[in-house]
C-alpha cells in the first residue's frame, strides 16, 4: 500500500542505528517531525524500556520497572502500555500524511502491511490484522491470536512520529511484567517462538526493501540507506563506558576493518603531506603572548591538547579554544590526541581564570570545550555552567560558544549546560554512521543527534562537526549532513583528519580542496546557514564568523570584554578545535488501541 509520500523527490532516508535509548530516539524524532523537512525510517533496538502512550493506565505495570532492569517512560504515541527491548526490532517512520479523514488509520494500516509483507519474506506467512486492534498477529483466525508487532503513531500537522515494535528474538517474559496493549486476553510472541530464526540484520534488511516499496518513488536515488556498525563489543568502550573492571585494550584496526576500511592501505604517517595541509608556523610576539597568558593562568586550551594544525593563526590572531574540566578524557576515540588517563578532580577556580582569560585577551568571542568525564555524575555539565556565567558576569561583551561532548545523554545534565544560554551549542557528530564504532565507540551517532536535537528545541544555534578521511565516502558525509539539517543544525565545520601518532586510526585519503568546495556547496544548498569546510578546518575555526552568519552574535561577533588589556581587545576569531495535521485537519493526532484501525477522532491515537 503505497502513500502519496512515495511520489516526493526527497529520498526515503533508512537509518539502521542500533541500540538507542528511548529518549534519545524521541528527542530526534520530535526534531524531524517537527522540521518538517525530509523523509525518514529510522530502524533500531531499546534497551529495556516500559512505554506508556497517551491514554495508558499506570496500574498495567505490574512491576517496579527497575525492579527488571527496564526504565518506565511516558510517551505522545497513543495506545497503552508496551515493552521495548534488546531482540525487538523498533522501526520510526517519519512522513508527510496525506490529509483526510483517513489519514492516520490509512497510515496505521501501510505500516501493517509492510510488516506482514516483512514477515512473510522472512518465512512467517499468514500473519494479519485482528480487526479492532491495531498491529500484527499471528493466527489472527484461531481461537489463540497471538500479537508479533504492536503499532503506535502520532500524527502532527500531517508528519508522522512512532511506529511499529516486531519482536525478532525478545525475551518474552518482559511483557509478563506488563498488561501489554491493555490487552489482559491476548498473548505475545516473535519470529524465535514461532520458530524462525533470523538475524536482526536480516529482518532490517526485509523492512527496508519493503519500506523502499511502500514510501520510496522510483528511480535511483529514491532511497539513501545508511547503518552504524552492527554491533559494539564492549571490548572497543573506554574503561569508563564498559567499566572499570575490564581493562583490556582498544582494538582500533580491528573496529576499522570490521566497518569495511582495510588499514593496511592508509596513508603511512611518515609520507608527506600535501601542499594543502601545511600550516605555517608563525611564532610572532601575539603568539608567545597567549602562551603566557594561557599558562600564567594554568588553562588548558584544546589547541595544544588535540594538536591542532591552526594553532599559529589563531594564537598569533589572539584567540584560542579553552579546554576545562581537566586535561584527561574518559572515552578512547580512535582519532583524537587528548590524554585518556584517569581524570583529576575539577577545579571549581577553573570557570574564573578562563573568565580572566578571555579579559586580558579582549575577546569577542569565546569558544569552551571541554574532555568527556563520564566519572563525573552530570558529565562535567556543571562545569560548562560555571564557565558560561563566569565569563558574562566578567566579559558581558562576548559572546560564548560551548563544544560539549554528549554527556552521556542525560537529559538532567544537558538541560544544566543549555539553560546557561551559550550563543552557540556545538556538539560534534565526528564521522558517518559506518565508521562511529571505529572512531568514537563510547558515543553514539543517534545521541549525537539527540544532543542537537534538543539543543535546538531549547531556543539554541546548534553547531556540528565532521573530520574526513578515515575511510568514509562522500556519498556518506552528504547523508551525514542531510541528518545534520533535518535536525535543524544551523553551522557545521567539515575538516581533515590528521593522524596524531602511530596508534591512532591511520589516514585512509586525503581530501582536496575542491571537494571540501563540493561539500561546501552541498552544505549551503541544503540551508545551513555557514559551512566551514576546508582541509585544515576544526571545529572552532572561523567560529566567530559562522557564529555572526547564524544571525546571533552578529557579523563581527560580540562586543568584546571592556577593559582588556591595550592592544588586545577586538581580538574576535575562534580558536581552532578538535576533539571533543493530522485526521480530520485536527492540530496532531495519535491512533489508539481503543478506535483500531477505523476512523480515529480529532486528537485520537491510535496505538498498542
Amino acid at each position: 500500500m503505497a502513500v502519496a509520500a512515495g511520489t516526493q523527490a526527497a529520498p526515503l532516508r533508512i537509518r539502521w542505528l542500533g541500540e538507542v535509548r528511548y529518549r534519545d530516539a524521541h528527542a530526534v524524532q520530535h526534531a524531524l517531525c517537527s522540521g518538517g523537512a525530509g523523509r525518514y525510517l529510522l530502524l533500531l533496538e531499546h534497551p529495556h524500556v516500559f512505554t506508556l502512550g497517551v491514554r495508558a493506565r499506570p496500574e498495567h505495570v505490574l512491576v517496579a520497572p527497575e525492579a527488571v532492569g527496564a526504565e518506565l517512560v511516558r510517551t505522545d504515541r497513543g495506545g497503552d502500555v508496551t515493552y521495548h527491548g534488546p531482540g525487538q526490532l523498533v522501526g520510526y517512520p517519519i512522513l508527510d500524511v496525506p490529509p483526510g479523514p483517513d489519514a492516520v488509520p490509512n497510515h496505521v494500516a501501510a505500516i501493517e502491511q509492510l510488516v506482514i509483507d516483512s514477515l512473510a519474506d522472512l518465512g512467517l506467512p499468514g500473519t494479519a490484522r485482528l480487526a479492532g486492534y491495531p498491529g500484527v498477529w499471528v493466527g489472527a483466525t484461531t481461537d489463540r491470536p497471538r500479537k508479533i508487532c504492536a503499532i503506535g503513531v502520532r500524527v502532527t500537522r500531517g508528519r508522522s512520529m512512532h511506529g511499529f515494535a516486531l519482536n525478532v528474538d525478545t525475551d518474552l517474559s518482559m511483557f509478563g511484567h506488563i498488561v501489554p496493549c491493555g490487552l489482559r486476553d491476548k498473548d505475545v510472541t516473535s519470529l524465535a517462538a514461532e520458530g524462525v530464526a533470523a538475524a536482526m540484520k536480516d529482518v532490517v534488511d526485509a523492512v527496508a526493501r519493503r519500506a523502499a516499496l511502500t514510501w520510496a518513488g522510483s528511480g535511483p536515488t529514491a532511497v539513501e540507506r545508511s547503518d552504524v556498525a552492527w554491533r559494539v563489543r564492549r571490548g572497543d568502550l573506554a574503561v569508563f563506558t564498559r567499566g572499570a573492571a575490564e581493562g583490556h585494550a582498544v582494538r582500533l584496526l580491528g573496529r576499522l576493518e570490521g566497518a569495511g576500511v582495510d588499514p593496511s592501505v592508509g596513508i603511512a604517517l611518515r609520507e608527506r603531506k600535501p601542499e594543502w595541509l601545511r600550516a605555517r608556523a608563525h611564532m610572532g610576539e601575539e603568539f608567545r603572548s597567549l602562551r603566557r597568558t594561557v599558562r600564567s593562568l594554568e588553562l588548558v586550551t584544546v589547541c595544544e591538547e588535540a594538536g591542532c594544525p591552526n594553532i599559529f593563526e589563531c594564537w598569533a590572531d589572539g584567540t584560542a579554544t579553552f579546554m576545562i574540566n581537566g586535561d584527561r578524557c574518559t572515552r578512547a576515540c580512535g582519532f583524537c590526541l587528548v590524554d585518556t588517563r584517569r581524570p583529576l578532580a575539577v577545579d571549581p577556580e577553573e570557570p574564573h581564570r578562563v573568565a580572566e582569560a578571555v579579559a586580558r585577551l579582549g575577546l569577542a568571542h569565546a569558544v569552551v570545550t571541554a574532555v568527556a568525564r563520564d566519572d563525573l555524575p552530570d558529565g562535567g555539565a556543571s562545569g560548562f555552567a560555571a564557565t558560561v556565567a563566569a565569563i558574562r558576569r566578567r566579559c558581558p561583551g562576548t559572546t560564548v560558544e560551548l563544544l560539549i561532548p554528549d554527556c552521556r545523554g542525560d537529559p538532567e545534565a544537558l538541560e544544566t549546560v543549555f539553560a546557561a544560554g551559550p550563543d552557540v551549542l556545538n556538539h560534534n557528530l565526528e564521522t558517518v554512521p559506518r565508521l562511529q564504532r571505529a572512531v568514537r565507540p563510547s558515543a553514539s551517532y543517534a545521541r549525537s543527534l539527540a544532543v542537537l536535537s534538543r539543543a535546538k528545541a531549547a531556543g539554541l544555534t546548534t553547531k556540528s562537526g565532521l573530520v574526513l578521511g578515515m575511510g568514509e565516502r562522500e556519498d556518506e558525509v552528504v547523508s551525514a549532513l542531510a541528518d545534520l539539517r533535518a535536525v535543524r543544525v544551523d553551522l557545521v565545520t567539515l575538516g581533515q583528519y590528521l593522524r596524531p601518532t602511530a596508534a591512532h586510526l591511520p589516514v585512509a585519503r586525503w581530501w582536496r580542496p575542491e571537494e571540501f568546495d563540493r561539500l561546501r556547496a552541498v552544505g549551503r544548498a541544503m540551508g545551513f546557514a555557514h559551512v566551514q569546510a576546508s582541509p585544515l578546518t576544526r571545529s572552532s575555526y572561523h567560529a566567530r564568523q559562522a557564529a555572526g552568519a547564524a544571525g546571533d552574535a552578529g557579523d563581527a561577533g560580540g562586543a568584546g570584554c571592556q577593559g582588556a588589556a591595550e592592544g588586545a581587545g577586538g581580538a574576535g576569531g575562534a580558536g581552532a578545535a578538535g576533539g571533543a495535521g493530522g485526521g480530520g485537519r485536527a492540530p496532531a493526532a495519535v491512533v489508539g488501541a481503543d478506535v483500531g484501525a477505523g476512523r480515529a477522532p480529532a486528537g485520537a491515537g491510535a496505538g498498542g
